[in-house]
């Protein structure tokens, strides 16, 4: 991989790396079983940077690049996916449209809370009806004076609970289609503010908080379990002029402008998870003694640990590829997609497999490959699913051969 990392990467890689097997790994377990959000791990990933990688010093980020924020994602993940998602969703789903699409004011006014990790950040788009058909979006906002009023829901929100600075998407004219959405940035308070009160972390009194918008339902999710999931609600919510989201009627637009990173970041999630499974199934491998020596002897299980490592391979240098090329500002939307759809099947395939070299222990809860194999499954699904990501790479492939 040397082809993509400088030592700034290394360092970064080596840092996280560190941190996530001493202060993730002796509690991913549990937090999983009691579906309980990580907050002392989430201010320690504030305090070391974790939350605001790729953005500038000055906006209170850690001013490196996006590989280094890929390496971040793939490092959480190789030893829990909720930590990662915690990041990756902060990061790329909620602050990365302000800093794309921001003014400078508003870029001055809430990144700086997220960057640091002050608070937690998140993006308001699919609803009941809109799901892959993002175009659905029935939520809506009403132009009146000063701002606009929004209601409707958003479901399946990552950090609509513990998050307090969300962007989120409503219909400001019906009869425009897909050019009548506008993004909104959304405050509300965090749920657990008792508890972000005594860590100094998760809330801040400087936001405006916007009435009407609060958190729905927490979702009780087979993987991904100690990330927050809920529905995000609006009831008549006002929300002011200057939180607006770029121009009116391009929240759409903007939305798939962004969607490739976040397509490389969910890549860079279930490479982490693979890796993590297989790392998992080596061990376990040249320990457990079946016939007399280590089943790491036996050829039909050195076959399952070569395919996982040779997929595993591959699927690094399609997420890395794709995340050069968006960093050389060259066109990566084909390879975004490749990424994001071989890397989450590599990651089902490789959890699975994990399982199996495990055998009955594979299944209990006393080795982490059961909840690895929990957490592979969404990254099929989320930030579109695999059949999607295979028609947007077909698009790109005839696009290319008509030109």
């Amino acid at each position: 991989m040397e082809r993509y990392f400088d030592e700034n990467h290394l360092m970064i890689r080596d840092m996280v790396r560190e941190f996530a097997t001493n202060e993730i790994a002796p509690v991913a377990g549990e937090m999983d079983q009691k579906s309980e959000f990580p907050w002392e791990n989430v201010k320690k990933m504030g305090e070391l940077g974790l939350l605001g990688v790729p953005w500038e010093e000055e906006l209170g980020g850690a001013g490196m690049d996006g590989i280094a924020y890929m390496i971040t994602i793939h490092e959480l993940a190789r030893v829990d996916a909720s930590h990662a998602i915690t990041v990756s969703a902060h990061t790329t789903l909620g602050t990365s449209r302000i800093m794309t699409f921001g003014t400078q004011e508003q870029k001055e006014r809430f990144v700086p809370h997220l960057a640091s990790g002050q608070v937690l950040g998140g993006f308001g788009l699919t609803e009941p009806g809109a799901g892959s058909d993002a175009g659905g979006t029935q939520t809506t906002a009403v132009k009146v004076d000063g701002g606009w009023r929004l209601n409707g829901s958003k479901i399946f929100i990552t950090h609509a609970g513990v998050g307090e600075v969300f962007v989120a998407t409503a219909v400001t004219d019906r009869e425009k289609g897909s050019k009548g959405i506008t993004s909104f940035i959304v405050t509300k308070p965090t749920t657990d503010l008792e508890r972000a009160r005594e860590l100094g972390v998760g809330h801040s009194d400087e936001l405006e908080f916007i009435e009407g918008v609060r958190a729905g339902k927490k979702e009780d999710k087979m993987g991904w379990r100690a990330s927050d999931t809920r529905e995000l609600v609006f009831e008549d919510a006002f929300v002011p002029d200057a939180n607006v989201l770029g121009e009116p009627g391009m929240g759409f637009i903007n939305f798939m402008k962004t969607l490739d990173a976040g397509r490389i970041g969910i890549g860079a999630l279930s490479l982490g998870i693979a890796e993590g499974a297989y790392e998992q199934a080596v061990k376990y491998a040249s320990e457990r003694k079946q016939f007399g020596k280590s089943i790491a002897e036996f050829q039909g299980l050195q076959f399952m640990l070569a395919d996982m490592a040779t997929e595993i391979e591959a699927a690094k240098h399609l997420v890395y590829n794709a995340a050069w090329l968006k960093e050389q500002g060259k066109p990566f939307s084909k390879e975004a997609s490749m990424a994001k759809l071989f890397a989450s099947e590599v990651a089902m395939r490789v959890t699975t497999k994990a399982v199996q070299v495990h055998g009955g222990y594979g299944y209990t809860k006393e080795y982490p490959v059961e909840r690895m194999m929990r957490d592979a499954k969404i990254c099929e699904i989320g930030e579109g699913t695999s059949e999607i990501q295979r028609m947007v790479i077909a698009r790109h492939i005839l696009r290319e051969l008509s030109a």
